[in-house]
């Protein structure tokens, strides 16, 4: 499978082609059909638009689409009056809006009540970059916007996408996705956007990361950024984890392999030429980077599965990880209640609640190599 991890990087594309038979290879297509269905109940079809905005693969040039299969080079000129460009689409006034999605790997955004406000500047490389709409950032154009997105790298290889809480939760949205087999991300449960909010502000120390009336809540992580989220959280956690494995071993098994890891010398020695992991952050924790950075293997997946057994409360008592069954997840008092509360809320219980929440496939992912269409639904408020 490929992770978010490498959804929108280059290494996912490359994974997905030499994977493929020449004859599949032969038959991929570079334009998928895909349509746009309101289902929240609450907002017209009028009061939302949808944006598809990325990168082309290989170059790495920024991109977006008008929803016509065409991928479109950003540019400086692309500002309007405002200093803002306007990619929005608009949504048929009733019924399901079909579109067409080009080769490319980015973001599906969706807009309601106002359109978002996206700037092309000048990238650091000198070439056209697009500032993209960051809800957990009170000063960013689009904070007070209703607004959320889905994932996806679409190459002549196969359609790989998620909806994706890792950021931000607002708009519930699924993905059907019909191919080779028909699968679908799963979706929030009817009521379920209420209970998640309600759950996060039930929780003291997560309950200044749900944003004005229900407008979004956001990620702990950026939440610590923000100053909304204590950064020494899981501190007391970490501590623990380090004192029990500091007289016993933790072991990691990574598809068929065992690694064997133990506390030495301040931080987690492991066999098999796996790094050593020093004490990770909070921040390192909920972001699954820093000392929890994913680079490199085997280092990487040991890497994802020490992140989610933080992130899932687990690490501490369940000596042999990856811990397979979700009713070890989220049981102690120290976890990450903004996941928790997501994936209690969703259908078939899996979410992106954190970028290794991949880890034994608890994410709202799917892919297919021979796609011949997608379904798009902004599910019920």
């Amino acid at each position: 499978m490929i992770s978010r991890r490498s959804l929108l990087g280059g290494l996912s594309a490359a994974f997905a082609c030499t994977s493929l038979s020449l004859s599949r290879q032969a038959r991929a297509a570079t334009t998928l059909p895909i349509s746009i269905v309101n289902s929240t109940g609450r907002y017209a079809n009028n009061a939302i638009w949808v944006y598809i905005v990325g990168t082309e693969a290989g170059t790495g040039r920024q991109l977006y689409s008008r929803g016509n299969g065409v991928a479109t080079p950003i540019a400086l000129s692309d500002n309007g009056p405002d200093g803002y460009t306007d990619y929005a689409i608009p949504l048929r006034s009733s019924g399901s809006t079909p579109l067409t999605l080009p080769n490319m790997a980015g973001r599906i955004y969706f807009a309601i009540g106002q359109k978002l406000k996206f700037r092309v500047v000048v990238a650091g490389d000198g070439r056209p970059g697009l500032q993209y709409p960051a809800g957990w950032v009170s000063g960013d154009p689009n904070y007070n916007i209703l607004h959320d997105f889905l994932e996806f790298n679409f190459t002549t290889g196969g359609m790989y996408c998620n909806t994706t809480m890792v950021d931000q939760f607002s708009i519930p949205l699924s993905i059907q996705l019909d191919g080779a087999r028909s699968q679908n991300t799963g979706s929030i449960v009817p009521g379920g956007r209420d209970r998640i909010f309600s759950a996060i502000a039930a929780q003291s120390a997560f309950s200044r990361l749900v944003i004005g009336d229900k407008m979004r809540v956001i990620a702990p992580g950026h939440g610590i950024n923000a100053g909304l989220f204590s950064s020494t959280y899981f501190d007391g956690y970490v501590n623990d984890v380090w004192n029990k494995y500091a007289g016993t071993n933790l072991s990691v098994k990574i598809n068929t392999t065992t690694y064997t890891g133990r506390v030495s010398g301040g931080s987690l020695v492991f066999d098999g030429g796996v790094r050593t992991f020093a004490k990770p952050s909070t921040r390192d924790i909920f972001f699954c980077n820093g000392a929890l950075d994913a680079g490199g293997q085997p280092s990487g997946a040991v890497a994802a599965v020490l992140g989610a057994a933080f992130n899932r409360s687990t690490l501490r008592d369940y000596p042999s990880q990856p811990t397979t069954s979700a009713s070890t997840f989220y049981q102690q008092a120290v976890t990450n209640h903004y996941s928790k509360s997501i994936h209690a809320n969703t259908s078939n219980g899996k979410a992106y609640g954190f970028p290794f929440d991949d880890v034994v496939d608890f994410a709202s992912y799917i892919q297919d190599e021979a796609p011949r269409s997608a379904t798009i639904t902004l599910t019920a408020f």
